[in-house]
């Protein structure tokens, strides 16, 4: 295996994984050692005194997966960021892009979305927890710049606005469509006491734990951000809006937009696909019966409606990297249509 040399545009990254590992491993041995700063034993669906951990500092034996197993991993992932380094050919390059999908599903980061508001509106929250899977998300963005950073040279980006295919488009409106029709009107309705698909003992478990300000912006988080996807098909998606200070007229990154929607685009479809497989396999072994789900519809296709934003976004984030590459600059894309 040949050595070659990485990028010196991947040498900060590189710094920022390396950083990023050392302080999640240390972090791990700490608590493996008898430290419990940072830890928590809160089980997110019966939080108890979030704010101490849940009694954290008495936990005596620690989990596989919160000590030696995440030592493990961070071994692991030290192990690809060298590889990245030394070799950086393009079975290393995907070592760093396999890391950056991992710590990014592990992270959960669709959860953030709606517990971070909803600590900010009061809400009982494990403020550790929530702090982990942010470092989490983080070591996973560090990962991809990483291996996007140790590719090769693109080209120039395109200059102006490119317009994006048609089917681009309609996939991008029913990204727009699915958090506003299949989250927030029946989430809404609840918020207001009607039970829409779901039971009224459920309904009352909502409105027992979430106050009406927790409930208003849980309800409008996801169809806020999905209005964002219509950047990928409009103009102000490549080129900064004149209302921007001191950037409007230039030319938004690509990865600026791309890497965030697909990051966005995993989480989704991983969580839907996982939450369905976790429902399939209840309605196999009995733990949950068939009239549970018919009695609970509007909860069973929310986990449709992730797994269907989740495929609309990465179709559209598609459309968007196809139309703006370097290799389509003076080439029309089947199926575009200008604005």
């Amino acid at each position: 295996m040949a050595v070659v040399e990485v990028p010196t545009r991947a040498r900060p990254w590189a710094l920022a994984c390396a950083v990023f590992v050392v302080a999640a491993v240390a972090q791990r041995l700490y608590w493996i050692a008898g430290g419990r700063w940072g830890y928590t034993a809160c089980d997110r669906t019966d939080l108890v005194d979030p704010a101490g951990g849940c009694g954290a500092d008495q936990v005596v034996a620690l989990p596989f997966w919160s000590g030696w197993g995440a030592v493990g991993v961070g071994v692991a992932l030290a192990m690809v960021l060298g590889c990245t380094v030394r070799f950086n050919g393009s079975w290393a390059r995907s070592g760093s892009w396999a890391a950056a999908a991992l710590l990014l599903v592990v992270a959960f980061p669709l959860h953030l979305v709606f517990e971070i508001p909803a600590a900010l509106a009061g809400r009982p929250s494990d403020w550790r927890d929530l702090g982990a899977r942010l470092a989490l998300v983080a070591g996973g963005v560090l990962f991809a710049g990483l291996a996007n950073a140790s590719g090769p040279q693109s080209g120039p980006a395109a200059v102006g606005y490119r317009p994006v295919p048609r089917w681009t488009r309609r996939w991008a409106y029913v990204a727009v469509a699915l958090p506003l029709v299949g989250w927030a009107v029946p989430h809404g309705l609840w918020v207001l006491g009607v039970p829409v698909g779901i039971s009224e003992r459920e309904l009352n478990d909502i409105q027992r734990s979430l106050s009406t300000a927790t409930g208003v912006a849980i309800t409008l988080v996801p169809p806020l951000a999905g209005l964002l996807v219509l950047g990928l098909v409009q103009r102000w998606g490549q080129q900064f809006p004149r209302w921007v200070p001191g950037l409007h007229g230039r030319q938004v990154p690509r990865r600026l937009a791309v890497i965030p929607a697909g990051v966005v685009a995993l989480t989704l479809v991983t969580y839907g696909v996982l939450s369905i497989a976790v429902l399939v396999g209840e309605l196999l072994t009995g733990d949950t019966r068939w009239s549970e789900v018919w009695d609970g519809w509007a909860v069973t296709a929310t986990l449709l409606v992730f797994l269907g934003w989740g495929v609309s976004l990465a179709v559209t984030t598609t459309g968007y990297a196809l139309a703006t590459s370097a290799g389509t600059s003076m080439t029309r894309l089947p199926g575009s249509e200008h604005s």
